[in-house]
């Protein structure tokens, strides 16, 4: 990457998008600023932006449209969706058209900033994220959601290392103390009476798809089968 992260910033509320602008540019960022989705897609194609922010609720051309073009293009850069909408339906659809996370408005600069920057260490690292899925669930570890057809479970830091640690464990028994010392870094009883809340946890928001159980194996510990 050069030495400044271009950004393409597709937003057609211009105060909005000047606050923005100015803000990431005292960040050390480059911000391109597209006012509808198509003066976005023709910036996006002459000026290789490193990350995409995009409005979903644009004219002409609308972000998730964009998305859509865009990757069909470049099937890395990250893309940030800003939008108004709370429904779980949007929030699929943000992901189904490849983006890689979205905040909802209104949003501070810092959550912004730093989610941002997460994506783009993950690229600058090679760690980018894949979805796992998990029968008929799609596990998104840095997002920390899970979704099911349009059902949309939002995990917890812990509830999320618990459900990877399972998943990278699936089909054996996980060792009690194993999880404690990973996840709560202590083996005491209240710990281990909290892993056991937090299992039942994950029960429930896995429980629409009756193929995956986490099974308590006795006097030893958990195993995810699927």
């Amino acid at each position: 990457m050069s030495t400044k992260i271009r950004v393409l910033l597709a937003e057609d509320e211009l105060a909005l998008a000047q606050i923005i602008k100015e803000s990431l540019e005292t960040r050390n960022f480059e911000v391109i600023h597209g006012k509808n989705g198509e003066e976005a897609f023709d910036f996006f194609l002459k000026e290789n932006p490193d990350i995409l922010v995009l409005d979903v609720m644009m004219p002409l051309k609308d972000g998730f449209s964009v998305a859509k073009d865009v990757r069909k293009i470049n099937k890395n850069v990250p893309i940030i969706f800003l939008t108004a909408k709370s429904q779980t339906q949007d929030v699929v659809d943000g992901f189904a058209f490849g983006g890689n996370d979205y905040l909802k408005k209104p949003f501070s600069m810092e959550e912004l900033i730093v989610r941002m920057q997460s994506l783009l260490g993950r690229i600058e690292n090679k760690t980018n994220e894949d979805t796992i899925a998990i029968g008929n669930y799609l596990f998104y570890p840095i997002k920390q959601l899970l979704v099911h057809n349009y059902t949309v479970e939002n995990l917890t830091h812990r509830e999320t290392a618990l459900l990877q640690l399972l998943i990278e464990n699936k089909n054996e028994i996980i060792d009690r103390e194993v999880i404690l010392k990973k996840i709560w870094n202590t083996t005491d009883f209240f710990s281990g009476r909290s892993m056991d809340v937090f299992i039942t946890k994950l029960r429930k928001k896995l429980s629409l798809d009756t193929t995956i159980q986490i099974i308590n194996i006795r006097s030893q510990g958990y195993k995810l089968t699927c």
